[in-house]
């Protein structure tokens, strides 16, 4: 159904009073922005009774999927795990909750699995409140950190569990797991118990195990993290290539900046039980909105640089060891103390350059160099590209670097948010 609605309506005939119940509401939600209406056991024509549903009514339409409302968790010792975010996935989203360890992530998974209970907030999946709901009863498929195989099973009968449980047919539990086993390329290991496979290969089996249904949501922690690099690569795919086949909303959990940027639809970057910033994975990584997603995100972060915006006679930025201001024509902030941030790949050795810095160390990484460097600004690192990975950098060599005007972004340093650019 379409996101965007000339005027809302309610989707239920058969339910009675339901016009009488939308006035009553929207009369209590008369200043509100959005609408929503709840009813049990709406009977259709030719289908069976629905569950309590919501609907829900915006500026942009209908309600996400999945909406996560005020989600807290804090523990018995006081312990603020997650800070009450609010987060709407859309159906066959690949989202990927992103973010170093204690951040969160991990705690809102497990409460949107039900194998958490949240302090405050609610869940909703396809129109259905879920956060008082037991596990078992919220269609997911949850592929764990660590593998939760049952040791007296074979892998095949791990795999088919979920299955069994179903009350698939014999005929199609044996086609799905079989191919469930080649596409995940366990089918060699079938026979074998968990106790006789490596550890990567336990995961691969873990992963079936979620991939072998077809459930409303895929949640999975770290699901790869103890594969080697190779096989790491390969289950990417795989997982990715499932999802998109399938068309399952599928939440991962990773610290990986790397898998989040190749696997994600969006990332949702947290730290310290909140959301620091969503999006695409190439809006977040060229416009972080604060400093923490700005050191975060890439592989290494993006550098930053003290100093100050100075706007007379023209604006530019002035840092202890520029031999002149640098021109930033695009910066639409007030003068002061300022944070500069600039990607590794936007540095560039030019004679012309107005920042002097001294080689630390060169890192040759295949395709491209990472080469270290130390200013009175703080410490930068250059990324160099294949065409010119040729070229060493020794320590101690004396280089002026060139920023790139239109890839620099400015910092409060006070608040930590990014100085919105103006036009240049």
């Amino acid at each position: 159904m379409g996101r965007s609605l000339r005027a809302p309506w309610v989707v239920g005939w058969g339910c009675h009073d339901v016009t009488a119940l939308v006035a009553a509401w929207l009369s209590l939600r008369i200043f509100c922005d959005c609408i929503f209406y709840t009813t049990s056991h709406c009977q259709f024509e030719s289908e069976s009774c629905l569950a309590t549903t919501r609907f829900f009514i915006n500026g942009s339409g209908w309600m996400d999927f999945l909406n996560v409302e005020k989600l807290g968790k804090t523990f018995s010792d006081g312990t603020k795990a997650v800070s009450e975010i609010n987060l709407e996935i859309e159906q066959g989203e690949f989202v990927v909750l992103l973010g170093p360890s204690g951040c969160g992530k991990t705690t809102t998974l497990r409460m949107l699995a039900g194998l958490e209970s949240p302090t405050s907030g609610h869940v909703w999946l396809e129109g259905e409140r879920i956060d008082h709901l037991p596990a078992s009863r919220r269609d997911v498929g949850f592929v764990f950190q660590f593998y939760a195989l049952y040791p007296h099973m074979t892998v095949g009968e791990n795999v088919g569990f979920p299955l069994e449980c179903d009350g698939v047919n014999r005929s199609e539990y044996v086609s799905r797991v079989e191919e469930t086993l080649d596409r995940m390329k366990l089918s060699p290991l079938e026979q074998k118990f968990p106790d006789q496979l490596s550890g990567g290969d336990q995961q691969r089996v873990a992963l079936a195990r979620a991939m072998v249904r077809r459930p409303k949501l895929w949640l999975m922690d770290e699901p790869i993290g103890n594969l080697d690099s190779d096989m790491r690569l390969g289950m990417r795919e795989v997982i990715r290539a499932q999802q998109l086949e399938s068309g399952v909303t599928t939440i991962y959990v990773t610290h990986d900046q790397e898998e989040a940027m190749t696997l994600a639809d969006r990332v949702v970057v947290m730290d310290c039980g909140c959301i620091c910033q969503q999006g695409s994975p190439r809006q977040v990584y060229d416009n972080p909105e604060n400093l923490f997603v700005a050191h975060f995100m890439g592989t290494p972060g993006m550098n930053l640089l003290k100093g100050e915006i100075v706007t007379e006679p023209s604006v530019v930025f002035n840092g202890s060891n520029l031999t002149e201001g640098l021109p930033v024509s695009a910066y639409s902030g007030v003068p002061g103390d300022v944070v500069l941030g600039i990607r590794p790949e936007f540095i560039s050795v030019d004679s012309d350059g107005l920042l002097s810095a001294t080689v630390v160390t060169d890192e040759l990484l295949g395709r491209y160099r990472n080469v270290h460097l130390e200013t009175d600004m703080g410490k930068v690192v250059m990324r160099v590209e294949c065409e010119q990975r040729n070229r060493r950098y020794p320590p101690g060599d004396r280089l002026t670097l060139m920023l790139d005007e239109k890839q620099i972004r400015f910092f409060d340093p006070k608040t930590g948010k990014q100085i919105e650019r103006g036009r240049a």
